[in-house]
């Protein structure tokens, strides 16, 4: 009987092992989850004004990006709001890690304008800011606790500093850094297509940090209420309104509530636009600052 040739057998050996290698041999092996991109859309929120996922002017308790337990999520944004006298820009990134916890960071600069003369400032002087945040989902899941009336919580904490300390100090500010310490709520009803939330801010921020922290009327910790609601159109645009109490720690300018009518389109995954009419109330005795909110998100 003729032996095989050992090249012969090489080449059976590889045909079997490919043999082995073919779609059937994989049938029961768990499905690959992709790194990104597990949530549905809009339910990350858009970029709040300090760098937090949430509405326009208020964290809301859910992670940014759209990553599920197993995910990750990230998103970078530019906000520009225009009122009559004043101009604030800010931009930032935001991470969010196993939709559990979210770091974010944002600077802002806040634009004078003719008012910086007046206030013996210089025209188109600017106060800038860092926000450093932090995020952590506490209990429950926006998305799949539908038969329950259980929100998603998370608390959080967002660190500014204003890098124009001499001069808010000179207006009565106590301090150009401080932290503010947040729990928020939010309940997202798919049936209704409503979206709920509500929070509890600690802070001794004035006018957001832009004009320091404390003051010569009181340099305690106030507990703020900030509340949103959202109602989708249709899968990618929703329309909504918030609200956010403020502390009212100087005696040389009084400070108001804020509040906004949003519409956030998002036409994917990977970009979305929101606008409002936002009204401030009175900063640094200029009344009642009312204008236009734009925000551009992009991330996955």
């Amino acid at each position: 009987m003729r032996s095989i040739h050992p090249r012969m057998r090489v080449a059976g050996l590889a045909v079997a092992l490919l043999a082995s290698f073919s779609p059937s041999a994989f049938a029961d092996d768990p499905p690959v989850v992709p790194l990104t991109g597990g949530k549905l859309l809009l339910t990350g929120g858009v970029s709040e004004i300090e760098g937090a996922a949430g509405g326009g002017l208020t964290p809301w308790a859910v992670i940014g990006g759209y990553g599920t337990a197993s995910q990750l999520g990230a998103n970078a944004h530019g906000t520009y709001v225009h009122t009559q006298d004043y101009a604030l820009g800010t931009w930032g990134l935001t991470v969010g890690i196993a939709n559990r916890v979210e770091l974010s960071l944002a600077r802002q600069s806040f634009d004078t304008r003719d008012v910086g003369a007046q206030l013996g400032l210089g025209e188109n002087f600017k106060f800038n800011q860092n926000i450093f945040g932090v995020k952590v989902r506490l209990i429950g899941d926006a998305v799949l606790d539908q038969d329950t009336w259980m929100p998603q919580i998370a608390a959080g904490l967002q660190f500014k500093h204003n890098e124009e300390g001499d001069i808010v100090k000179a207006v009565g500010a106590a301090s150009n850094s401080g932290t503010d310490f947040y729990l928020s709520a939010t309940k997202l009803l798919l049936a209704q297509s409503l979206l709920l939330n509500g929070m509890l801010r600690f802070t001794k921020a004035n006018q957001f940090g832009l004009l320091g922290f404390g003051g010569d009327k009181s340099n305690a910790y106030h507990a703020e209420f900030e509340s949103s609601v959202a109602y989708l159109l249709s899968k990618n645009v929703a329309i909504g309104a918030e609200y956010r109490m403020k502390p009212n720690n100087l005696s040389f300018a009084r400070e108001q509530d804020a509040y906004d009518a949003f519409v956030a389109w998002a036409p994917n995954k990977h970009v979305s636009l929101t606008a409002a009419y936002v009204a401030l109330g009175d900063i640094a005795t200029v009344k009642n600052q009312r204008g236009l909110y734009v925000s551009l998100q992009a991330g996955f």
